[in-house]
């Protein structure tokens, strides 16, 4: 469940050149745009986050007021694991994080990442498709990475469509890496626009294509701004400065 500041206008953002694409949205790319609470398995978006630091809630669920002491999900695995117990499949994907990388005291567990992460697939969890595609990736197995990267991408997941592009593109397949770029880049995702960028310098795409992308590109960034999302990146900027 996703809870968002719908009531707060998007900002405008207007039309740019190739070459200047966007800037406006680059900050959009780098932060999550949602916290996800593992004591009531609820999401919460940044810009709603940012409206509630004023009345306290600092480091507190928004909805039954659980003080985490600003501990991040990864290091917070017992309240994750209760929520794993109960088939939540967002938090089978946060445990499968803290093995994979031995995070929050857990030990480096290559067997249990996999099964967290098909259990969550199999649940339905897109991410946990896109996790698992990654780590095939990494292993070599391309068949596995590319069924869990088109399951994702198939349940609107963009950044499993933008790196089976890229898969695509490893297998030589540029016309349906292209294709999987722009529907990416459609939905607003800031690295499949910079693929389609180096596409069309190279001629691969034609200036209609990539107008037409730019268009949408931009129309989808702006309707994930508002007023107290940008407040927000513009403080955790500040933070990593």
């Amino acid at each position: 469940m996703l809870i968002c500041c719908v009531s707060l206008p998007p900002a405008t953002i207007t039309s740019v050149p190739i070459y200047d694409y966007a800037k406006a949205n680059v900050e959009l790319a780098k932060l999550c745009t949602q916290k996800y609470y593992p004591c009531c398995g609820k999401s919460i978006c940044i810009g709603c986050i940012y409206s509630f630091i004023d009345f306290g809630y600092k480091g507190k669920c928004r909805f039954c007021n659980f003080d985490s002491g600003n501990k991040t999900d990864e290091e917070n695995p017992e309240g994750i694991m209760k929520r794993v117990e109960a088939n939540d499949a967002i938090s089978m994907c946060l445990l499968a994080t803290g093995y994979h990388s031995g995070l929050g005291g857990l030990q480096q567990n290559h067997a249990k990442t996999m099964e967290l992460l098909a259990e969550a697939a199999d649940l339905g969890y897109s991410k946990a498709h896109c996790s698992l595609a990654d780590i095939y990736y990494e292993m070599g197995d391309l068949k596995k990475a590319k069924f869990h990267y088109e399951a994702a991408a198939m349940a609107g997941h963009e950044v499993a469509r933008k790196n089976l592009g890229c898969l695509e593109k490893t297998l030589g397949n540029m016309e349906r890496a292209i294709k999987h770029w722009i529907v990416a880049a459609s939905a607003g995702h800031y690295q499949a626009m910079g693929h389609l960028k180096t596409c069309f310098e190279k001629g691969c795409v034609s200036g209609e294509s990539i107008d037409s992308t730019m268009t949408a590109y931009n129309n989808s960034c702006a309707e994930m701004r508002s007023k107290a999302r940008d407040a927000y990146i513009r403080v955790m900027n500040m933070n990593y400065e």
